[in-house]
């Protein structure tokens, strides 16, 4: 008989939203993995200590987002929001990239990810930022901050707190990284 977490495998990378080197959220990646293999993902894999995982499984995201949380929360006792994309959404969050070219560093350049799509609901857009830009896109918030991403106003928690949704932030590197992985 075919267990049904071998069937229909997705492979889907989920990031986690305030995982810490040290403190209340931290955790070991080893750890993850350990937890997430012995209930039911696939070939699970983590790149760096930041919370960025890839496995596969016969869950939908919703339900794989929702599993992941339950399962860190009892096991490792850390409380980390799940945000799942596919490769391909990831892949098509980096060629969505409005801030590209010469006039801008794409090591300067963050991407903001949601489990549901995004919209401007509170005109965030339309804000001066001063040097900095915000882009707002269905699968994606872009956001270029050119000096130092620590003192900016514009950020995960400003977006979060302003979209009331959950979010999580990655740099250009970590999405081709995990898009390819």
């Amino acid at each position: 008989m075919v267990s049904p977490l071998t069937m229909n495998q997705n492979t889907f990378v989920a990031f986690l939203r305030g995982l810490m080197p040290s403190g209340r959220n931290a955790v070991k990646m080893a750890d993850v993995r350990a937890v997430l293999s012995d209930h039911g993902f696939n070939d699970v894999r983590t790149w760096i200590q930041s919370g960025n995982i890839i496995l596969n499984t016969s869950l939908t995201a919703e339900a794989a987002a929702e599993h992941i949380h339950h399962l860190l929360k009892t096991a490792l006792q850390v409380d980390l929001p799940v945000i799942i994309k596919t490769q391909t959404q990831l892949r098509e969050a980096l060629e969505g990239n409005p801030f590209t070219g010469a006039a801008f560093d794409i090591r300067r350049v963050f991407f903001a990810l949601c489990n549901q799509p995004l919209s401007d609901t509170a005109g965030l857009q339309q804000l001066d930022l001063g040097s900095e830009c915000l882009c707002i896109r269905p699968h994606c918030a872009y956001m270029y901050i050119p000096g130092s991403a620590a003192r900016s106003r514009l950020g995960n928690v400003f977006l979060e707190k302003k979209l009331g949704l959950t979010l999580t932030t990655r740099n250009a590197n970590t999405l081709q990284k995990m898009a390819s992985f």
